[in-house]
């Protein structure tokens, strides 16, 4: 996509030979970019090349200059066709690659040691020099992040408590398999001779693109309440021990707070045999974020697994922490729920963004539980997206864990597609064409 001024554009591939899949991608975009320098470029590497990780790079910065590239290997990997289709390949041997040319826009990249985080009991400042970005540039970030590094979370506690209210989207590469020689990130920088390429083993990469530009969020989760919300009246770490609830014209008497075993047991008689059957397999938890919020929807929710039951005491142990006081709501999880909640995203999107065009470009980061697995049908995702954003070219990958804000703070996610929409500044944009 352009305007006036700047150019967003991907190519995919799908040939056989890594380097025959790069000529062709490098050759689609130098034809769009049309002479222009780019800002950056952001690759994805299907894992039937896992072995000529370390060529990724080299071939590429060959073949066209680019200030700043990140990438990372994938079990899946989105991207344009030649025919000028978005999809979503799922298996067999491909490469995606994204480069924009945005004047007024810059691109810093950044490499992250997971081992060796600030303490967030520090200072903010501490977290500013171990990632290296200045937090007066307002940088918009995406990450890419290893699967075996340790903190992730703390890692991305860290990214807000350094640029609080900035957006980071991103994802953990996935396909990779323990004992496997390297995760497959990939960073490349350029400042005139000087090019630099690295195979990244462990921490994270990433790249800001700061300046005349607005990196936009929507985080599609796939699940739907069923019940009433709860309150947690007692929990430890990840453990829900009690639960009660959260009506406000019941007397808060002993006999009203029960086990969370109990209260799901009582809930699950109320639905439908199908509900019920889903459930042994797609039962989910959803932490409200806004606890001042008083009317919740489906993106007022975190969505973690249910780790395991203590059937004795009734206690539910969770994938996050909990802590007395707050709301959770069961959930359940489907083709149907997962489809609703993203169309419902992206026509509030287009709602609230009416009047301002197309973004000029879209990165997406899946879940390796969504695509054909969830919807028995190939490219759902894009396709959905692509009937509220026809002209807005996207690349991205299938990952291990997707990043993406809810009420303001960056979380790690699962079954969930995260988007980034990526806009000129209203003050500045031309007309998309």
């Amino acid at each position: 996509m352009t305007d006036a001024a700047a150019i967003w554009t991907n190519a995919q591939s799908t040939r056989a030979s890594l380097e025959a899949a790069i000529d062709e991608v490098v050759e689609r975009v130098k034809t769009e970019l049309e002479g222009r320098s780019a800002t950056f470029g952001l690759v994805f590497v299907s894992m039937a090349f896992a072995s000529e990780f370390s060529r990724v790079l080299p071939l590429l910065q060959e073949k066209i200059e680019l200030p700043v590239l990140i990438g990372c290997g994938s079990n899946g990997v989105i991207g344009t066709d030649p025919m000028g289709m978005t999809r979503e390949l799922e298996d067999g041997p491909a490469v995606s690659l994204t480069v924009a040319s945005l004047p007024e826009v810059r691109a810093e990249a950044f490499q992250l040691a997971g081992d060796r985080l600030p303490d967030l009991d520090g200072s903010p400042d501490d977290w500013v020099s171990f990632i290296g970005l200045d937090p007066a540039d307002r940088p918009q970030i995406v990450i890419l992040i290893d699967p075996f590094a340790p903190n992730i979370v703390d890692l991305l506690q860290g990214l807000d408590y350094a640029y609080p209210g900035m957006p980071k989207v991103g994802g953990i590469a996935s396909g990779i398999r323990p004992g496997q020689e390297n995760a497959g990130l990939f960073l490349g920088t350029a400042d005139g001779d000087l090019v630099v390429s690295e195979l990244v083993k462990g921490g994270a990469v990433g790249f800001a693109l700061i300046g005349k530009i607005e990196l936009e969020t929507i985080v599609a989760q796939g699940c739907r309440p069923i019940g009433p919300p709860f309150r947690v009246a007692d929990g430890q770490r990840n453990i829900i021990l009690q639960v009660e609830p959260c009506s406000e014209d019941y007397d808060r008497a002993q006999e009203a707070i029960t086990s969370p075993l109990e209260a799901l047991q009582k809930l699950l008689e109320t639905l439908p045999d199908a509900d019920r059957t889903l459930a042994k397999y797609e039962l989910f938890i959803g932490l409200v974020r806004d606890e001042f919020k008083l009317t919740l929807h489906s993106g007022d929710f975190l969505i973690r697994n249910l780790m395991g039951v203590d059937p004795r005491s009734g206690a539910v142990a969770i994938a996050d922490r909990v802590r007395p006081g707050q709301r959770v709501q069961f959930h359940l999880r489907d083709a149907k729920a997962s489809a609703d909640d993203l169309e419902a995203l992206l026509e509030g999107d287009r709602r609230d963004r009416s009047g301002q065009g197309q973004p000029i470009g879209a990165f997406l980061f899946a879940c390796l539980g969504r695509g054909r697995g969830l919807y028995e049908m190939p490219d759902f995702d894009t396709r959905l997206f692509h009937q509220y954003y026809p002209d807005t070219p996207m690349g991205g990958c299938f990952c291990n864990g997707e990043i993406g804000p809810v009420a303001g703070s960056t979380f790690l996610h699962g079954y969930t597609s995260v988007f980034g929409l990526c806009r000129l500044d209203p003050t500045t944009q031309a007309p998309v064409r």
